[in-house]
């Protein structure tokens, strides 16, 4: 674990260098112990795939050797996995509909092609992986999952596109990911899901969080404006297939 100061109002809890689950159990262990300590002075805190960043108040919180002790103990307190008894974040698993290829995945072909695979062989091993809810970043509600099959691994685009619609389903080296709203991106773009990651509608307005898992369920191509007008109205669309931590049973 190393602390790494960012600015004078924050700090990162560094746990390692890799795309792994264990160390993503460790930030989101911290994450809730945290969450649960409440400490006077500390603002928030935003899991990463990989380190956990706290922000706090440098006139409240005082010395940041004091924080840093403080924080060295509720990690060493808070065992590796701990998280997925914390709450509901780390326990639900999303059924997610995607429309694939055509004008909904504009690199698909050529994905498949440099895999040697057929477009339908592409899309079934893409719909194989399970993937995991690394981080929120770079958009409200722009989602990182790791899990993308290695037969899928894909360097990224030589040449970014400045826009690329909202709901896109990309991939990019190893990671995977569901656009928020629509963006610059230089990943490939498989498909697109009706789903609104984000909506500040909703009651909640976020309806990914990091430790969430996503199964990707193929529909066809007419099916998508139909569930995309459901979604703007503010339901998820999106299937919640485990129950959250609280034992409420599926929705």
């Amino acid at each position: 674990m190393r602390f790494l100061p960012a600015g004078d109002a924050a700090l990162i809890v560094e746990f390692g260098d890799r795309v792994d689950p264990a160390l993503n159990d460790r930030v989101l262990a911290l994450d809730a112990a945290l969450t649960a300590a409440a400490l006077p002075g500390v603002v928030e805190t935003i899991p990463t795939y990989r380190s956990l960043l706290v922000q706090y108040d440098p006139l409240e919180i005082g010395a940041y050797d004091a924080l840093v002790e403080r924080i060295t103990a509720l990690a060493v307190a808070s065992p590796e996995g701990a998280a997925a008894g914390a709450g509901a974040a780390v326990s639900r698993q999303w059924a997610v509909p995607v429309a694939y290829g055509g004008p909904f995945g504009v690199d698909l072909d050529e994905v498949a092609a440099r895999h040697g695979m057929t477009p339908e062989q592409a899309i079934e091993t893409h719909l194989s992986g399970d993937y995991r809810v690394y981080m929120i970043g770079f958009a409200p509600g722009f989602a990182y999952l790791g899990g993308l099959p290695e037969a899928l691994h894909t360097p990224r685009r030589e040449n970014p596109r400045s826009r690329t619609p909202a709901g896109s389903i990309s991939i990019g080296g190893i990671q995977a990911a569901v656009a928020s709203m629509e963006l610059p991106s230089g990943w490939h773009l498989l498909g697109r899901t009706p789903v609104r990651t984000f909506h500040p509608g909703r009651a909640e307005p976020f309806l990914f969080r990091t430790g969430d898992h996503i199964r990707f369920r193929r529909i066809p191509h007419d099916a998508f404006e139909p569930l995309a007008h459901r979604a703007e109205q503010g339901e998820p669309v999106a299937e919640l297939l485990t129950a959250a931590a609280d034992g409420q049973g599926t929705t």
